[in-house]
């Protein structure tokens, strides 16, 4: 179920869980992969904006999985 990013903490922990994924797989499995599409769709454009930002430079093997708004 995605949730609204908020803040800026919100979007860090969201980062986090993907790194940490990553981390054990190769791949994100898929309610992960829905449920921040649904945060991306829901949330402000600066969060996404954030969020992008983040994982391209923490996990960009991950980007793949993530429908941009940009």
């Amino acid at each position: 179920m995605p949730y609204r990013w908020k803040k800026k903490v919100d979007v860090d922990e969201a980062v986090v869980v993907v790194m940490n994924v990553l981390d054990k797989n190769t791949d994100l499995p898929n309610w992960l992969i829905v449920t921040l599409n649904g945060s991306i769709a829901d949330s402000d454009k600066e969060l996404v904006e954030y969020f992008f930002k983040e994982v391209k430079k923490h996990a960009p093997r991950a980007l793949k999985y993530f429908e941009s708004r940009e």
